[in-house]
């Protein structure tokens, strides 16, 4: 299967930090330019995506990827899948129209590692496991990988426009193609495709679109599903991927257009992201680059979910609805008292009523730390965050670390020694002021502190937790909890 479970430094100046900023609103930051990525594979701590031509990109930290990783022979569409104590590499040598045809072969090789500074860094002789003669109906390149969980079977799909697209079985103790396997045809009217299985379902990822037009280009991402690898593959209102169905996963937007090249990666249980590239990004200048989402589940049905976005927000409890807040005393609002069970003056004017501002009630809070309680939302400044990212703090695999903050203020949600939450009065940058904000399949959200005062390393298990209807703590995540999950409302 296509998944992999993967378990501060202040750098640069503000104008540097802020530059950052800007160029991360869809895809990652540093120089994150690709062309057709391969699913996102870990290897000692380090995450790897290989693209057409060879080469590819490399991240310390799942956020900023530079150029560095190392692929021979070329080509285009690779993918990497780790099985056992190696990693699997597949690419296509030819064909979609490179060289000027589509007679195209798909290639395997083995490799103990992806980092090329490793004395173990060496691949293997390539295999061929497919080819096409550029005469008949299918091309063999941008190849995808499965390693069926259930079987524990290697099936490879691939092909483009120029025909189907195709499913061979690979032995996942070789990479040789299985001896007497036949292709299936399983789809057309894509390309790139990639499988992955989940509760029950396979699913064929294809891409669908123009390509290789820049900021014209109109890549989006569908698919279909069957109970069985070999298909057929259906989409959401019945049809076929051998006649062209395919439900949307992810298309243009938020200025990048041309999605393409799925890939999936499990974070944690109920925390999963999607890869692809977009064949432009507008915020830099066109270019292709990577984009990592979060993938959410609808009714069994992938679909991309939105990259967290900067804003003021009130933090809802999964768990009963209410509202993370400081433990401050209620300011009542001054309003006179009107009897709604009166005639109503229809000629008297309406004056809206604004919400209380933050310097009616500042002065009423404590100079140090605030504690943090769950109450009952009122639209009042002790219940609305404002939540920025920090882009010199570092990042994880999809997202940067944010600051949390009453607004119009500094004052910051931070973690304590004790696993629990408080409030500092000035956001300093330290990690346990930095929180990791994913969003989950369900479309809820997990809130992790970067660290844990006392705790070393970077925190991967504890989230901000409901434990009572009115009492915020830290506790170890459990996707099967709603304590564990919250919700941002834009009021």
């Amino acid at each position: 299967m296509k998944t992999k479970t993967f378990k501060y430094t202040w750098a640069g100046a503000a104008m540097t930090a802020a530059l950052l900023l800007a160029q991360s609103a869809q895809a990652q930051i540093g120089r994150p330019y690709i062309h057709d990525p391969s699913t996102i594979a870990e290897c000692e701590g380090k995450y790897y995506t290989f693209g057409t031509g060879g080469g590819g990109l490399i991240s310390e930290d799942g956020w900023t990827w530079n150029g560095g990783a190392e692929r021979p022979g070329g080509g285009a569409a690779p993918d990497v899948l780790k099985i056992g104590d190696r990693y699997l590499v597949i690419y296509g040598a030819t064909g979609g129209g490179l060289g000027g045809g589509h007679n195209g072969r798909i290639l395997t090789m083995w490799n103990k590692t992806l980092d090329p500074k490793s004395p173990d860094f060496k691949y293997s002789e390539a295999i061929q496991v497919a080819a096409s003669d550029g005469l008949e109906d299918a091309d063999a390149i941008d190849p995808g990988l499965l390693l069926d969980p259930t079987t524990g079977r290697l099936w490879a799909c691939f092909g483009t426009y120029f025909g189907f697209i195709r499913l061979i079985e690979i032995d996942p103790n070789t990479g040789k193609r299985v001896e007497g396997n036949k292709e299936k045809d399983i789809a057309i009217d894509c390309e790139a495709t990639d499988l992955i299985y989940r509760n029950g379902w396979y699913y064929l990822l294809g891409t669908h679109g123009t390509c290789c037009d820049g900021v014209n280009s109109t890549y989006n991402i569908v698919v279909g599903r069957s109970k069985n690898v070999t298909g057929p593959y259906i989409d959401n209102v019945g049809r076929d991927m051998l006649q062209g169905g395919g439900k949307m996963v992810i298309a243009a937007g938020d200025r990048v257009v041309g999605p393409g090249h799925f890939g999936r990666t499990i974070i944690d249980e109920g925390v999963e992201i999607m890869s692809c590239h977009y064949e432009a990004d507008l915020d830099q200048g066109g270019r292709s680059v990577l984009g990592i989402r979060p993938l959410l589940w609808k009714n069994d049905w992938p679909v991309a979910g939105d990259r967290f976005k900067e804003g003021t927000y009130e933090i809802e409890s999964e768990r009963r609805g209410y509202a993370l807040e400081l433990a401050v005393d209620f300011v009542r609002m001054q309003q006179a008292r009107r009897g709604w069970w009166g005639r109503q003056d229809p000629n008297e004017k309406i004056e809206p009523i604004a919400n209380q501002p933050l310097s009616e009630v500042i002065g009423t809070w404590p100079a140090g730390n605030i504690d943090i309680r769950i109450g009952d939302y009122m639209f009042r400044p002790h219940q609305r965050w404002t939540v920025t990212a920090v882009p010199e703090a570092g990042g994880y695999l999809g997202g940067p670390y944010y600051k949390i903050e009453i607004e119009g203020t500094h004052r910051a949600l931070a973690a304590t020694d004790k696993c629990e939450v408080t409030s500092v009065p000035e956001f300093s940058g330290a990690p346990e002021q930095l929180w990791r904000i994913e969003q989950l399949i369900d479309g809820t959200f997990r809130i992790m502190p970067k660290q844990i005062p006392g705790q070393e390393g970077v925190n991967t298990k504890m989230v901000l937790y409901s434990a009572a209807d009115s009492t915020p703590t830290l506790a170890e995540y459990d996707f099967n909890s709603d304590n564990s999950k919250w919700n941002f409302r834009n009021h």
